[in-house]
């Protein structure tokens, strides 16, 4: 084994280097400087180191959590939203069952409206046509019976002496005295 002082300044490159004392050899300084670098660095940086780790690994188990929570919030304002939109589409079925349900029924009552109106006219189109067919019946009444009428009063002029006409004035006026007789 080679001592401390052989490795950091071997013995035949102590003549070149005899007044500083330091190893020229560079592939040996370099690593004699390195794991000394490293020794140094892991010593005092070793509380730094493990500070730094645990803020992140504090850091990263907060981030996780958080994530966690809001993976679990959004969850629930999934279902949440999974169960309104459940419920608007229960509402909707029923907005459009009722839509239809009332559209059916106005349209009977419009049906029904209409069959009344029309049954309305008709009976006052027959009501019109009655009315319309007793006045042309009347009028034709008048025409035949006014001739006719003209006719047996002439007849009756013609055949109606003062003899008869005096035998039928008596026998309406016996028979007002028999109605005033029986009425008392």
């Amino acid at each position: 084994m080679r001592s401390v002082s052989e490795i950091a300044a071997p013995s035949s490159d102590w003549t070149l280097a005899a007044s500083i004392g330091l190893n020229t050899n560079i592939l040996e300084i370099n690593l004699i400087n390195l794991i000394l670098v490293l020794g140094i660095l892991f010593y005092y940086g070793k509380g730094v180191l493990i500070n730094f780790l645990e803020n992140r690994e504090r850091t990263i188990s907060n981030t996780i959590r958080d994530a966690e929570e809001r993976h679990e919030e959004a969850t629930k304002k999934l279902h949440k939203a999974r169960f309104r939109l459940q419920q608007a589409k229960v509402k909707a079925d029923e907005i459009r069952i009722n839509g239809l349900t009332q559209m059916d029924r106005e349209q009977r009552d419009l049906v029904d409206a209409a069959d009344k109106d029309l049954k309305g006219l008709e009976d006052s189109k027959n009501y019109a046509i009655r009315f319309e067919k007793q006045r042309a019946i009347e009028q034709v009444r008048q025409q035949v019976s006014r001739p006719a009428s003209e006719r047996a009063l002439e007849g009756l002029n013609s055949r109606l002496d003062n003899q008869l006409h005096l035998r039928m004035i008596d026998y309406h006026i016996d028979l007002f005295k028999a109605m005033k007789n029986k009425s008392d």
